[in-house]
């Protein structure tokens, strides 16, 4: 699923970036070669960021216990 059409970035580019939560949503789009043009997709990678951090919350998020 794209998640940045500004820069034609799918969940699956931002997985390796993401992983274990550290760093940026800057740090993010640095790695990815890429910089947020209208903003809209700053929020899903910030969410990225946070479920890598915790898994806990990817299950509450689906639905799972």
């Amino acid at each position: 699923m794209y998640i940045c059409l500004c820069n034609a970035i799918r969940d699956r580019d931002l997985h390796p970036h993401v992983a274990g939560g550290g760093g940026s949503v800057s740090m993010v789009y640095r790695a990815l070669g890429a910089e947020p043009k209208c903003g809209k997709c700053v929020p899903f990678v910030r969410q990225a960021l946070r479920q890598a951090a915790n898994p806990a919350i990817s299950a509450e998020t689906a639905g799972g216990d």
